[in-house]
């Protein structure tokens, strides 16, 4: 009678810590809308860190990234951008960056969405990286953040066969029309991204490479006044993409 009440204590025991520990939020899972506005305000700087870290740092660098593949096109400051290897669309070898002047064979950062911040630091400063003391520690953490919670699917808001944002253009305008057009212009044709022989306009870009553009719509675009749009629901970032794809690319 006492081994069968042990082992039903024992028992009753196991099973209130295995579901307490159910009622705790795994350390790993990091979601953007649990974040602080401290966290929100560094998550928004991590995007643009992976855009381009060394211009929103500041580091000058010239020469060629060490791990940077010899299959690679690019050479010197461009290839220690995390977008250069990884993506605009995150995936890295599996998506946009499959094949082109852009292609390194290296994997994307799917993988890594909503796992625990301070595991993703160890890898940001692993010796493959090479940031080193480049990269200060607030950016190190800024970006982690961002591998973490700030990644969307890609292919939830741009149909990768013909590169059209799933969006509303309507809706878009009105975000566009409001916010953009102090430095894009109404048509898109104030910036010009390039020259007057080759020109480059918002239009141009967000029907070439859509995934550039939304992830700039989202996160800004680094070393500028371009301002971040992560407060809006991504479907109204695909809205905007949706109706700079309207705009003229000539």
């Amino acid at each position: 009678m006492m081994r069968t009440n042990k082992g039903l204590w024992f028992f009753l025991c196991c099973l209130i810590v295995f579901t307490f520990s159910l009622s705790i939020p795994s350390v790993s899972a990091v979601k953007m809308e649990e974040l602080s506005s401290k966290e929100f305000a560094e998550l928004a700087r991590g995007g643009l860190l992976y855009d381009n870290w060394p211009s929103e740092v500041g580091a000058k660098i010239e020469k060629t990234h060490p791990s940077y593949p010899s299959v690679g096109r690019k050479k010197g400051a461009s290839t220690w951008r995390c977008k250069e290897c990884h993506g605009w669309d995150y995936m890295g070898k599996a998506g946009a960056y499959s094949k082109g002047g852009h292609y390194t064979g290296i994997k994307g950062i799917r993988a890594y969405a909503n796992k625990d911040p301070e595991a993703l630091l160890k890898v940001l400063k692993d010796s493959t990286h090479a940031f080193g003391k480049m990269m200060p520690e607030k950016a190190y953490r800024a970006l982690a953040l961002f591998v973490s919670a700030g990644q969307i699917d890609m292919d939830s808001f741009i149909d990768r066969a013909t590169k059209k944002a799933k969006g509303d253009p309507a809706n878009g305008a009105r975000i566009y029309l409001t916010i953009c057009t102090k430095c894009h212009g109404e048509d898109g044709r104030d910036l010009n991204f390039k020259d007057e022989k080759k020109p480059e306009y918002i239009g141009t870009v967000a029907n070439k490479n859509p995934w550039e553009v939304l992830h700039k719509i989202r996160w800004g675009h680094p070393g500028s006044t371009m301002p971040s749009l992560i407060v809006l629901d991504p479907k109204d970032q695909a809205d905007v993409l949706s109706y700079c794809q309207t705009l003229p690319g000539k």
